[in-house]
């Protein structure tokens, strides 16, 4: 296809006239020409022509092999907003094994945001419907992460589902739970360390060293020792340092002097 015919077909497609699509940088006649194939644009025109219908320079350049239909969406679905984007997916032509994975995450990241809007509108029934339709794309993308699905619950949740479905399916918290937890420590904010790690399920070794911590700058050292040595096996060298301290602190130097030589 020439390059003249095909961009008449893009501003077809795009539901714009000769005079919409000329604006004021080009005469309606001029372009007349072009679409006829009795005049080639500038660069510059043709940049132009290009960027108001949404397309790659090189979709009408190319005459011996065009864009790609599916990647003419997406391209055209990453400038677009909200509703707008849902209806330019609509003519894309799946499967395509290429392609596949970025339209469903497109549709799942643009479905999430228009249901928050809709529940913070009130609009729960179209909200979870949202909702729903970003679960069905985000099983096509392997994109679609553990924070997307967590952002995904805690709006249906906002949109009055049940509170314990909504949890069970919530990714674990752990990780980020611990790390909110550290720096709070290293804020010198030991009850916000503290109140981060008691809201923790799984309790391991990482857990024990950073509550030990907690307990110790609280000046409870017994409590500290309990945790230090429930740690031991996620870093013993850090263990037996901050059991050195403790030790000393509570006036036990032998089992201070014990840990200092494991140090070595």
């Amino acid at each position: 296809m020439e390059l003249g015919m095909r961009l008449k077909q893009a501003r077809l497609e795009a539901g714009l006239s000769q005079r919409q699509l000329c604006g004021d940088v080009i005469t309606r006649n001029m372009l007349s020409q072009i679409e006829n194939g009795s005049a080639r644009p500038s660069m510059d025109t043709l940049r132009y022509l290009a960027a108001q219908l949404e397309r790659p320079v090189s979709y009408f350049l190319d005459e011996e092999q065009s864009v790609p239909h599916n990647q003419t969406v997406l391209i055209r679905a990453r400038q677009a907003e909200g509703e707008r984007v849902l209806e330019l997916l609509e003519t894309y032509q799946a499967p395509d094994p290429v392609f596949d994975p970025e339209r469903y995450l497109l549709e799942a990241l643009t479905c999430l945001e228009l249901a928050e809007e809709a529940i913070k509108e009130g609009k729960m029934g179209y909200g979870l419907r949202l909702l729903d339709r970003a679960r069905q794309a985000g099983e096509k993308t392997p994109y679609y992460t553990q924070e997307l699905q967590r952002r995904k619950l805690l709006l249906r949740f906002a949109a009055g589902a049940d509170a314990r479905s909504a949890a069970m399916g919530l990714p674990a918290l752990e990780p980020e739970l611990l790390l909110r937890a550290k720096a709070a420590l290293d804020s010198g904010d030991p009850e916000g360390a503290a109140a981060f790690l008691d809201s923790a399920k799984l309790r391991e070794g990482q857990w024990y060293f950073l509550r030990g911590q907690v307990w110790e700058e609280q000046g409870s050292y017994p409590e500290a020792i309990g945790c230090y040595l429930q740690a031991e096996t996620w870093s013993a060298q850090q263990s037996y340092a901050c059991l050195e301290r403790c030790y000393k602190a509570l006036g036990d130097y032998k089992n201070a002097y014990e840990y200092a030589c494991k140090q070595r």
